[in-house]
């Protein structure tokens, strides 16, 4: 329990710690979206939002709604890092942030099962 504990403070830390290398992997995010033709805001400027998590805004719209998914990135156990949905917290994780294709995709799921819920 007590090493559990550690652990998820030592990842917390790291998360803190890691703007920089978070806003790498969604700044990489925001360039696999790009295809897919959905539109996304930067929250994560340091002139704009210096403090905080750093989160990638994407949105999908269609002639009478729009819907919208946040994304963080989270260090994850071995020094590694992960996409995560930021409203669902660790139990949202999407893929590891070396693989932005992969997380793209999941954004791309998520935003057409909300867009689109009665085709699911």
């Amino acid at each position: 329990m007590r090493s559990l504990n550690v652990e998820r403070y030592v990842l917390r830390w790291r998360t803190r710690r890691g703007r920089t290398t978070a806003i790498y992997h969604l700044d990489l995010l925001a360039v696999a979206l790009q295809p897919k033709g959905y539109r996304y805001v930067e929250l994560y400027r340091a002139e704009e939002f210096p403090a905080g998590p750093p989160l990638l805004w994407v949105f999908a719209f269609s002639r009478d709604e729009h819907v919208k998914v946040a994304v963080t990135v989270h260090a994850t156990s071995g020094g590694a890092w992960g996409y995560y949905e930021a409203g669902r917290g660790r139990r949202g994780y999407l893929s590891p942030c070396g693989d932005a294709k992969t997380a793209a995709d999941q954004v791309d799921g998520i935003l057409k099962r909300r867009m689109f819920p009665s085709t699911w």
